[in-house]
């Protein structure tokens, strides 16, 4: 394989991330994947830049960390793991439902299907937590008692458990998400009620899966998030990324309960690790805070420790001798 300026790609992989690599790749982080010859094509989201072809969009996962619906900066090998750790979940979860993938031709790369997207991303939660604005603690916190048209019980506490899995959808917004009901969404006509009856189906056969495999790796799967679409022939299809540390809370399932008892927040291996420390930096739409590199690389070794917790594997990183965009444009420039 040769690049354009004839150098020869040495992209190896790495079984054993060190702190020391992480700390060289603070400077090679993949911040945007903005090609100029395909400029006409190309789409910018909080985390996933994308070309949108006929059919098909490539979707290039980046470094960038975003948290309560803001861009913050950027994470080291982060795209790499949640791209990676996508593809592990969408094969463990291809009984239930079709998903996206046509390819995933690089560590930060997937090319995808081109599916009619439904507005609203659908959110399963097992436990009362979070800090976000649209979390369910929150509300809770603050005495609201009907959240998303589900009632909840008095007298509940922090990172407590529910009977069983509930689904809070929210709208996709492109500033703020905001928290919609099942009867809204059909009252709105926002997704046809048949439609949406089986959404909530395979949200909660997906769940469950993600619940068994976790456990199996000594892991609690809290809540996640999940995105749909329409194929060509109408079938409801995963799309986006499921049960990765960017759009699911896990915690470790050996500490929770004593934790818990003690009134002490869980073990995390996710974002809300960084949620709390933006919090504790006065994190507001006004202030927000600069990721250091010690907190930059905290976060990295989250990702990369619940990748292999939940897959069992080590996680293999593509560390380049080249620029990482070059790396990319060598593996994608023959879909245009």
């Amino acid at each position: 394989m040769r690049l354009s300026n004839q150098k020869k790609i040495r992209s190896q992989k790495e079984r054993m991330i060190t702190q020391s690599q992480l700390q060289n790749q603070l400077n090679n982080c993949l911040i945007e994947a903005q090609f100029e010859e395909w400029q006409e094509l190309y789409k910018k989201g909080k985390v996933r830049d994308m070309y949108l072809l006929p059919n098909k969009r490539i979707l290039i996962t980046t470094d960038r960390q975003s948290a309560f619906d803001h861009v913050l900066g950027s994470i080291p090998l982060k795209g790499q793991v949640l791209n990676r750790m996508a593809q592990y979940w969408f094969e463990q979860c291809s009984d239930i439902a079709p998903n996206m993938i046509i390819e995933v031709p690089d560590g930060n790369v997937t090319i995808a299907q081109e599916l009619k997207i439904l507005p609203i991303e659908v959110v399963v939660r097992k436990y009362l937590t979070g800090s976000s604005d649209t979390a369910i603690w929150t509300h809770y916190e603050k005495g609201v008692r009907d959240y998303c048209g589900h009632k909840l019980a008095e007298g509940m506490v922090k990172n407590q458990a529910f009977e069983q899995a509930i689904i809070t959808p929210t709208t996709k917004d492109e500033v703020h998400d905001e928290l919609i009901s099942r009867s809204e969404i059909l009252q709105q006509k926002i997704v046809a009620p048949e439609v949406w009856e089986e959404v909530e189906k395979i949200a909660l056969k997906l769940f469950a899966r993600g619940e068994e495999l976790a456990a199996r790796q000594g892991l609690i799967l809290v809540d996640t998030k999940y995105e749909m679409g329409l194929d060509d022939e109408g079938n409801i299809t995963l799309a986006d990324e499921i049960h990765t540390p960017d759009s699911s809370r896990f915690w470790i399932k050996d500490s929770y309960e004593d934790r818990y008892n003690r009134g002490e927040e869980p073990e995390s291996l996710d974002k809300e690790f960084l949620r709390l420390w933006l919090r504790e930096k006065g994190f507001s739409d006004d202030n927000i805070p600069e990721l250091d590199d010690q907190i930059r690389i905290q976060v990295a070794e989250r990702y990369i420790d619940l990748y292999q917790r939940v897959t069992g594997q080590e996680f293999e990183a593509e560390l380049d001798d080249i620029p990482i965009l070059e790396r990319i444009k060598e593996k994608i420039k023959h879909h245009f």
